[in-house]
C-alpha cells in the first residue's frame, strides 16, 4: 500500500496484456497520431469481425456513442425515450441533451436490467427509442423487447458499456438494436483508459455516422477518394479518439480471450466461495439466466440492510480492500442497498 491508494486491493486494476506500449510507439514514430489512424482502422475490422456487424466507430467515450446514437436518430425536443430507472448518468444525458423526455422503466428483481413485461405500456405516440442497459454484462430479455419495439417501429439503442462479448442466446450482446454503444473506461474489461464505440447494425446510418462523428463533415469519404475536398455537410462533432489511445485497445481486443478468461475464473472465485455465507446472512449473489452469457463485468451483492452494507464496506475497508457502494453513481427503485463487492480484479 502507499498514501496515494491506501488499499492492497483496489476498485479495479485494469488490464495489461503486454504489447500496449509496442503498438503505441509504433502509432507515434509513424507521424501520425490522429484519429482514424492505422489502429483505429484495426480495430473498426476485428470488433465488425467477431460480432459480425455492418459498422463500428470508435469513439471517445461510450456517452459520446450514446450522443452519437441521438443525433442519428434525429431525437428532438419533446420527443420520449425509454431508459432504465437503473443506470449511470451517461444513458439519460445524452438523449436529454437532445431535448427529449426520460421516461423511466423499472427493472427486474432477478438481473437489474429493465423489466420487459412493463414496456409496451410505457410506449406513446412520442416514443422515439428504447435503451435497454446489459447491467453487469448480463443480457436484457432482448426477444421481447425486439419484438415490441418491432410491433411499434421503434428503434433499439443497446447500451452495451459493461456487455463486450457476452451473449444472449447465442448471440453477441450489442447485435440486436439499430445502435450499440461500448465502453472502453479503465474500469471496463478492455479499455484504452478513455474510449467508447457505436455499433451500427443498420447500414442506412453509416454514412450519416460518419459525418457526425467528424464534425459534420464529409472527410471520411475524402480520404477515401470519394470526393475532391470535404465539407460541412451536417451537424456534428469530434468523436474521434487518438490512434494512439486505439493502439492501446487493439493489444487489448487481440488478448480478448485471455482477459476474459481471467475474469471469468475470479467471478466465478467469488460466486462458489461467497455462496455459503450469502446464503446464511440473506445476501443475494448475482443471478445469471441459463441464456445469458455474461461479460464478467463485475460481481456485486446485493445486502439486506443499509447497515449491514456499511458494516461490510467498513470491514473490507480495514483489510485494505474498496468496495463501492453502487447507490453513489445510481439509483433504483427496488433495490437500494446495493453494494459491489470489488468490481473483478485481473492482476
Amino acid at each position: 500500500m502507499n498514501q496515494s491508494n491506501p488499499y492492497s486491493i483496489p476498485f479495479n486494476r485494469p488490464t495489461i496484456v503486454g504489447k500496449e506500449l509496442y503498438y503505441i510507439s509504433q502509432t507515434i514514430h509513424s507521424g501520425y497520431s490522429a484519429g482514424d489512424g492505422t489502429f483505429t482502422k484495426k480495430c473498426h475490422r476485428l470488433l465488425e469481425q467477431v460480432l459480425g456487424v455492418p459498422k463500428v466507430l470508435l469513439s471517445t467515450s461510450c456517452t459520446h456513442a450514446l450522443e452519437m446514437a441521438a443525433l442519428l436518430l434525429d431525437i428532438q425536443p419533446g420527443d420520449e425515450v425509454i431508459i432504465p430507472s437503473f443506470t449511470f448518468v451517461s444513458t439519460v444525458n445524452a438523449f436529454v441533451l437532445r431535448g427529449a423526455k426520460p421516461v423511466f422503466i423499472d427493472i427486474r428483481p432477478d438481473t437489474l436490467n429493465l423489466d420487459e413485461t412493463l414496456l409496451e405500456d410505457l410506449i406513446t405516440p412520442r416514443t422515439r427509442a428504447i435503451v435497454p442497459v446489459h447491467y453487469a454484462g448480463v443480457g436484457c430479455e432482448m426477444d421481447t423487447i425486439c419484438a415490441i419495439a418491432a410491433k411499434h417501429n421503434i428503434p433499439i439503442v443497446e447500451d452495451n458499456a459493461h456487455g463486450l462479448f457476452g451473449k444472449y442466446k447465442g448471440k453477441f450482446l450489442g447485435t440486436f438494436g439499430t445502435f450499440a454503444t461500448q465502453s472502453f473506461h479503465e474500469t471496463k474489461n478492455v479499455t484504452c483508459g478513455e474510449g467508447g464505440a457505436l455499433i451500427i447494425n443498420d447500414p442506412a446510418y453509416i454514412e450519416r455516422a460518419e459525418i457526425i462523428r467528424e464534425k459534420g463533415t464529409n472527410r471520411s469519404r475524402f480520404f477515401r477518394g470519394q470526393v475532391d475536398k470535404y465539407t460541412w455537410v451536417d451537424m456534428g462533432s469530434s468523436y474521434l479518439p487518438s490512434d494512439i489511445l486505439a493502439a492501446f485497445l487493439y493489444a487489448q481486443l487481440e488478448a480478448r480471450d485471455e482477459i476474459q478468461s481471467k475474469r471469468q475464473k475470479i467471478w466465478e472465485y467469488y460466486y462458489h466461495h461467497l455462496a455459503t455465507w450469502a446464503g446464511e446472512n440473506s445476501i443475494r449473489l448475482p443471478i445469471v439466466p441459463a441464456h445469458c452469457e455474461q461479460s464478467y463485468h463485475m460481481f456485486y451483492l446485493i445486502l439486506p440492510s443499509l447497515e449491514y452494507r456499511q458494516a461490510l464496506i467498513e470491514h473490507l475497508k480495514s483489510r485494505g480492500i474498496l468496495s463501492v457502494s453502487i447507490t453513489c453513481h445510481y439509483t433504483c427503485p427496488i433495490w437500494e442497498d446495493i453494494l459491489v463487492a470489488g468490481r473483478v480484479i485481473v492482476r
